[in-house]
């Protein structure tokens, strides 16, 4: 080894804080937009290395918990992008929310490496890694639904190819993302067990080469579909979203690029944030007349269904109201982030109330508490959203049946489907205007993972972008850019059978947990024997 990387090997161990604190912050740059997937699998090589060396269980568990902090406030940096967005709190919060909040998701990462420290303290790469591995797929499941869960980004999201091959998440309906994470942790340990062997400038290169022949491994080819589709990405701003005087505006945008083929039957999708009118009957006047120069659901609905043609469906994101008494008045005493499913005589055949809602987002936690405070959530409104009931496939006649997962719940593995009612395909509206330059494209990746582990194709449609069609390969078929205004069209491509995952769920995942965690045991035990 020659003596300058002698050198720097020497300090990096001598200085395991910082060295985490970098290394977490690399393995960040693994996630999209710049997907640098070979360095985010070397800082992952490097951290074992580090958290091997170290003799007791408190610096295992610091070190660890550094890592975890660096990796997610950095691949969670959009969020401070989302308080740039509303009025309430100063947006320079924002800077001081991502880190703070990445406080308790580092507990996580924190607990793993102290199992693995516990379990394997001393134990060669292998049996180390396995350790290690089982303990981040255990733990990232728990920080999936701890407190409603936040597992925005998964580790595994480093293995997911360009949006043409799906790379090592194809093999996802064998693992499920959690296992995918532990994955990426034992290719780390591969590497390192690579860089001992004596022809380490022929392995490690050979290894990296095989890696890279996985990422780009073309995904298979599939049939084209037979419902027909057109998804419309709008561009409405997010600081135009809540502005009333640019309602009618919006609609003018979002209908001329929606009347084009009007005639023909089709399914058209218009995203999260979509339509600003209140579409139901039955509330106060006063709410109507902030929406439409009608102030009418009736006309609002019934324009709606001009658009997209007598012989369509339209799946929509919409905002629905609970009215009740208060205050001796019939008022808004919460709301429901909703798609609904209109028909082009403007009726409403169904509607899907989001179930997953974004805590501090769309509603404000202790509100008792924090609201004398100063906080507020970051959708704009003064009353909270109300979660829907939960997974639902909706029946679209000959549109086949749709699976609905709005904006931010198609992150939660293993939480998108009813599997007692199989979808053909899931529709996945969204704002991502307010996400940053990261957001975006994190968000589409994730929904490619769920299209394969699935089994399902995914389509997104997005106010601002980045709207797509998904196979159930996770193979972007068609996609429109951040900041464009287009309309995609085409037929929904088919869905697979039932995958491994679809039927276990994340007890997939869990059960590979167990199988690591039980050859890494054998293995310990035949050390000490």
């Amino acid at each position: 080894m020659p003596a300058r990387l002698v050198k720097i090997c020497s300090w990096w161990l001598g200085h395991p804080k910082l060295s985490a604190l970098v290394l977490g912050g690399f393995a960040a740059t693994a996630y999209p937009p710049w997907a640098l997937w070979p360095v985010g699998l070397a800082a992952l090589a490097l951290f074992i290395v580090l958290l091997r060396r170290v003799d007791k269980w408190l610096d295992a568990a610091i070190i660890s918990y550094l890592f975890g902090w660096a990796h997610l406030t950095i691949a969670n940096n959009w969020i401070a992008t989302a308080f740039t967005y509303q009025a309430e709190m100063p947006a320079i919060l924002g800077w001081f929310a991502v880190p703070l909040l990445c406080l308790y998701l580092a507990i996580y990462p924190a607990v793993a490496g102290l199992a693995a420290h516990r379990v394997a303290s001393g134990a060669k790469i292998p049996a180390f890694s396995a350790v290690f591995a089982a303990a981040w797929i255990i733990t990232e499941w728990l920080r999936s639904w701890i407190f409603t869960g936040y597992p925005w980004p998964p580790l595994g999201l480093m293995l997911l190819g360009g949006w043409g091959r799906p790379g090592l998440a194809a093999l996802l309906p064998w693992l499920g993302t959690y296992a995918l994470s532990g994955l990426a942790l034992l290719i780390a340990g591969v590497l390192i067990v690579f860089w001992q062997l004596k022809v380490r400038w022929i392995a490690l290169p050979l290894a990296f080469l095989g890696i890279a022949a996985a990422m780009y491994w073309p995904a298979p080819a599939t049939q084209e579909g037979h419902v027909p589709y057109a998804l419309v990405q709008p561009l409405i701003p997010q600081e135009e979203i809540d502005d009333p005087t640019k309602f009618e505006e919006q609609f003018a945008r979002i209908a001329r690029l929606t009347l084009p083929g009007h005639e023909a039957a089709r399914l058209v999708l218009w995203p999260e944030s979509a339509v600003p009118d209140y579409l139901e009957n039955g509330y106060p006047q006063r709410y109507y007349d902030r929406m439409t120069a009608a102030g009418d659901p009736d006309f609002a609905r019934a324009r709606i269904g001009s658009v997209i043609g007598e012989n369509s469906l339209l799946l929509t994101g919409a905002v629905n109201l609970e009215i009740g008494q208060r205050d001796g008045r019939r008022r808004a005493t919460g709301a429901y982030n909703s798609i609904l499913l209109l028909d082009g005589t403007g009726d409403i055949r169904a509607e899907y109330a989001k179930a997953h809602l974004v805590p501090y987002g769309e509603y404000l936690p202790m509100r008792w508490l924090l609201e004398p405070l100063g906080a507020s959530r970051l959708v704009a409104g003064s009353i909270d959203f109300i979660p829907g009931p939960g997974l639902q496939t909706i029946s679209l006649g000959e549109f086949g049946n749709a699976g609905m997962q709005i904006c931010y719940e198609i992150v939660f593995s293993g939480q998108v489907v009813d599997r007692s009612n199989r979808p053909d395909y899931i529709f996945n509206p969204s704002n991502d205007g307010w996400f940053g330059a990261w957001g975006p494209p994190q968000h589409l990746a994730q929904a490619r993972m769920r299209a394969i582990e699935e089994g399902l194709p995914v389509l997104r449609s997005t106010t601002t972008g980045i709207s797509a069609v998904i196979d159930a390969n996770g193979v972007v078929r068609q996609a429109i850019g951040r900041g464009q205004s287009a309309r995609l069209d085409g037929f929904i491509p088919p869905a697979k059978d039932a995958t491994l995952f679809a039927q276990w769920g994340n007890a997939l995942p869990l059960f590979w947990a167990g199988v690591l965690a039980l050859l890494s045991l054998v293995a310990l035990r035949h050390r000490d024997s």
